[in-house]
């Protein structure tokens, strides 16, 4: 069943119908602008609705679809070719390229090497800046830190002075108190046990 053209004043009426005839009756549209607003439409659309670009669009998407078609096909073949390593298979290459082959392997392997570094370094680019702001924060510590160490190597050698010249003292002090001590004996102490017996008798 064909739709109804809703241009076709024979057919029945409809909503843009009704609204056109409406506008064309008022004089806000005439059919002379309409003619020239469907030809500007048709240009736009031209490389949509034009035949021979909907036949090269399909024509392209029909290859593409023959091709995934045989992919599918031979995706068991195909996986079993890729899960079968290739080793000791031998490759036919030139002698003339066998030096550059030499460099080739080479740089396979420096790339297979440095391949979790770089996907690293690719992963934490969206987290650059938080990575940075943690790196400020950690030099700012370590400022403080070498700040407070610088301190307390300044103490440290303040009390190592010290105790140098304590050390030097203490001879000097030991002298004069031994020399004290001969000069003026102790005086004897008497304990509570004598000075009891000496009330009992």
């Amino acid at each position: 069943m064909a739709a109804a053209n809703p241009w076709d004043p024979a057919s029945a009426p409809n909503a843009a119908g009704l609204l056109l005839g409406r506008f064309v009756a008022s004089g806000l549209v005439t059919e002379k602008n309409l003619e020239i607003e469907l030809l500007r439409l048709e240009k736009d659309a031209a490389d949509v609705v034009h035949p021979s670009f909907l036949a090269e669009k399909c024509h392209a998407l029909q290859s593409m679809n023959n091709h995934l078609e045989a992919v599918l096909k031979e995706k068991r073949s195909l996986r079993q070719r890729l899960l079968k390593g290739t080793c000791q298979e031998n490759l036919p290459i030139e002698a003339v390229y066998h030096r550059y082959m030499v460099h080739l392997l080479e740089l396979a392997v420096t790339f297979i090497e440095r391949l979790e570094s770089h996907l690293e370094t690719i992963r934490n680019i969206p987290h650059l800046g938080t990575n940075l702001k943690k790196m400020i924060t950690a030099l700012a510590d370590m400022d403080i830190l070498v700040t407070k160490t610088e301190e307390l190597a300044e103490n440290i050698l303040k009390w190592r002075e010290q105790q140098k010249e304590v050390s030097f003292c203490i001879p000097n002090i030991l002298a004069e108190n031994f020399l004290h001590d001969a000069i003026m004996p102790p005086l004897p102490f008497t304990s509570k046990v004598k000075v009891q017996t000496g009330n009992a008798r």
